[in-house]
């Protein structure tokens, strides 16, 4: 915890939520996900306030294909503990949906800086 005199009574929010949206479907094949990003992107703003995106390149182990290495786009929001409570859900469903969507084995989703795999 920061201790500083400025920062003792300004607005602050402790959690936060990202998503991380693969630009591949079945394995390896790339595709553009910007639809995608934009629909995480706007459901974050929605329930968050805002949201930002970063470009990332993801490395994962296939079964079937070996390394795996592809473009992620991270959309990430700040918030407080009591809206990450109210709109936790959505989020989840979101992420359900984009596995569906792009047929991924799991979609990661970071909570305060724990990986889940939906």
């Amino acid at each position: 915890m920061i201790k500083n005199a400025k920062l003792k009574n300004l607005f602050k929010l402790s959690s936060k939520v990202t998503v991380y949206v693969p630009s591949t479907v079945n394995i390896n094949e790339t595709i553009d996900n910007s639809k995608h990003v934009d629909k995480i992107a706007s459901l974050l703003s929605d329930c968050f306030g805002g949201s930002t995106s970063s470009l990332a390149l993801g490395y994962w182990n296939s079964p079937s294909q070996g390394l795996v290495k592809e473009k992620t786009t991270i959309v990430f929001a700040y918030c407080t503990e009591s809206a990450l409570q109210a709109n936790i859900d959505k989020v989840i469903t979101a992420c359900e949906e984009l596995k569906n969507e792009l047929t991924q084995d799991a979609i990661a989703l970071e909570i305060n800086g724990e990986m889940y795999f939906i």
